[in-house]
């Protein structure tokens, strides 16, 4: 149990570090500490990269399959910073991070807006605030005692004597002094720079330090001191209006100097605000109030908008100004079941909701929403795309269907950028959540509460119709055939044992099968003929007839032997045909399932414990609880059972 020493020692410890960041000395102290670690001195995006990618840098795993099934061997540079937040973002994510190390290294892009194009919910803002973050765990920066722009000390150096302090510093200087800084540097220090003190500063968004942001402004309420500030009216009568001393430099750009501008929901606001943009990142400057100098600004501004405010901004000409000057990236949806599973576990772990979430509930609301997603392809259904998107087999008559993930994205370029957002989806599962008796969500329940929600939000005729049909047709059956396999493996006591065995057996016979051999008897060491009538009863179960026969029982001796030299464990879900021809084998000859399901009230006394031990199983093995377990059963027993 914690103690007040305990709290102590915490905020003490948190003191102490605050302490070592702090400096506050002069200017000539500041290019000591310059001459030993230069890097104080890294213009904003540099800083910003530096702070990322301190947390680590790794590539996605092989052994996950999803490197080579999702994107085709490619080496897949993976932030930590980032994969612990963001689930299926992996391309979105390397495309930031390419336009900062660009950037970085005082490319084009160092002279660019980034921005982040995409549909409502895709998770732009949350992307934003992420690198937001990354700046406020950042190292303090150094700056100008009492500039209102925390500018960077060098600035002090006259432009005469700068190759001299790069050359004895090892820095590029640029940058030029504010006019608050420079009327100070005249009349309090004359111009003896030295003298000038320096301080540190942590960035902060609250404390509006080095991290801004620009909301979208009603056409008849811009102005553009919102960005760059305003003249004290209260001061115009002490001083001239050319006198820095009546700035009060508190715009966005004056606030996010070092830092990052966030503009949000950029296009929403009208042309002429902004034209500040251009200045900001071609010249390196913004405007001061007034009939001040420019100022330099070391930036990042970083804006998001959705595809409609894009499209309409673009089809103007007179735009192009500002177009030239924007590095776009496309923040999509989630393509990837399995990712967006992800992503709704994260969220309902951020909440306070601590009910009972029964097997494959976010599994069934992340189908619906990828499908919904997805453009119509001339090669595969629906299921199906989803099905390799998310890096699965798709068998088809006893083979892995070869289909090319490059080949259906290049069908649909813009995949990603319509469809049901994330919010959507958690509102639905919050509904189902909150209308439940008792403290438990099925996949029964959310296809329920995501049809009622469809039915009811204002979404176009047409997607409303085909949100419906994945949702009653496509998932709801795809949901059925899991539940299936799964009951069936809860009803079968070592279903693993019984479906390994079967494997090893189909292999033995179809091996001797394929090499003119006989097998010998285990038990008797006779030799025996392979057992063909074995083999076609497994076959028959995913459509394998005919001639077909020969090609599949070679392909399956070949696949297996490849593996077992290289090394790997074969198990009887190793080949996805075969596994998929085992499960239905054992899944059609318990006779008794439906039975022992569907009459609760004639159950005799066997009956009844193979129930009791099937539910006991589904809540040992498979993540159910009690109730769950017995409302997907009753699910069961009304849906796939009824002619039994």
């Amino acid at each position: 149990m914690a103690k007040e020493q305990d709290f102590l020692k915490l905020i003490e410890a948190q003191r102490n570090i605050k302490k070592e960041e702090k400096f506050n000395g002069t200017f000539l102290q500041y290019l000591d500490v310059v001459k030993k670690n230069p890097e104080i001195c890294d213009l904003a995006h540099k800083r910003l990269v530096k702070s990322i990618e301190n947390k680590g840098i790794s590539y996605l795993d092989p052994d996950t399959g999803r490197q080579r099934k999702i994107f085709d061997n490619d080496d897949i540079k993976v932030y930590d910073y980032f994969k612990d937040s963001f689930f299926g973002n992996e391309r979105t994510i390397y495309k930031i991070m390419r336009f900062l190390n660009s950037a970085a290294h005082k490319g084009e892009e160092s002279r660019q807006v980034l921005l982040l194009m995409g549909p409502v919910g895709a998770g732009k803002s949350a992307v934003t605030n992420h690198i937001k973050r990354a700046l406020e765990m950042s190292a303090p920066v150094y700056y100008l005692d009492g500039c209102p722009i925390r500018e960077e000390p060098l600035h002090l150096i006259p432009r005469s004597l700068r190759s001299k302090f790069e050359e004895l510093l090892g820095v590029k200087i640029e940058g030029d002094l504010c006019p608050v800084c420079r009327y100070r540097l005249i009349n309090e220090f004359n111009t003896k720079y030295e003298d000038f003190p320096v301080k540190t500063a942590s960035f902060s968004e609250r404390g509006r330090r080095g991290l801004a942001a620009v909301p979208p402004m009603d056409a008849n309420s811009q102005d553009i001191s919102v960005l760059i500030g305003t003249e004290d009216i209260s001061k115009l009568d002490l001083y001239a209006e050319d006198d820095p001393r009546v700035l009060s430099l508190n715009g966005a750009f004056n606030v996010g100097n070092r830092g990052i501008v966030e503009m949000v929901e950029m296009f929403k606001n009208e042309i002429e605000f902004l034209h500040t943009i251009i200045t900001a990142t071609q010249e390196k400057q913004v405007p001061s109030p007034g009939k001040n100098n420019m100022i330099y600004f070391d930036g990042i501004i970083l804006a998001h908008t959705n595809e409609s405010e894009w499209n309409k901004f673009q089809s103007e000409h007179t735009n192009e100004a500002i177009m030239d000057r924007i590095v776009k990236v496309n923040v999509p949806y989630v393509l990837e079941v399995s990712q967006e599973e992800r992503i709704y576990n994260k969220m309902l772990g951020m909440s306070d909701f601590n009910a009972h979430i029964a097997p494959h509930t976010l599994r069934v609301a992340s189908m619906f929403s990828v499908m919904s997603r997805l453009k119509a392809s001339n090669k595969v259904d629906p299921l199906t795309k989803m099905k390799i998107y998310n890096g699965d087999d798709v068998i088809e008559k006893g083979r892995v269907k070869k289909i090319d993930i490059n080949d259906l994205r290049s069908e649909s370029r813009d995949e990603g950028m319509k469809g049901i957002s994330t919010r959507f989806i958690m509102k639905a599962i919050d509904n189902a959540l909150s209308d439940s008796d008792n403290n438990l969500v099925t996949p029964v329940s959310v296809i329920h509460a995501l049809q009622t929600q469809v039915s009811e939000q204002v979404i176009n005729e047409d997607d409303r119709s085909r949100y419906l049909e994945i949702l009653q047709k496509v998932v709801r059956d795809e949901y059925l055939r899991i539940l299936e396999t799964e009951i069936a493996k809860a009803f079968i006591s070592a279903y693993s044992e019984q479906a390994q065995s079967l494997f090893d057996s189909y292999l033995d016979h179809a091996e001797a099968y394929t090499t003119h051999s006989k097998l010998k008897d285990q038990v008797t060491k006779e030799e025996m003929q392979p057992d063909e009538n074995f083999l076609k009863t497994i076959e028959e179960q995913i459509g394998i007839v005919g001639s077909s026969r020969d090609g599949f029982r070679s392909d399956v001796t070949a696949f297996m032997f490849a593996k077992m030299r290289r090394g790997e464990k074969v198990t009887y879900d190793s080949y996805g045909p075969l596994r998929e021809a085992i499960e239905s084998y054992l899944i059609s000859s318990v006779k008794d399932i439906a039975r022992i399901v569907t009459k609760s009230k004639t159950r005799d006394e066997d009956q009844q414990e193979k129930y009791s031990e099937m539910v006991q199983t589904m809540i040992d093995d498979y993540g159910y609880n009690a109730k769950s377990a017995e409302e997907i059963l009753q699910y069961a027993s009304n849906n796939l059972w009824r002619d039994s």
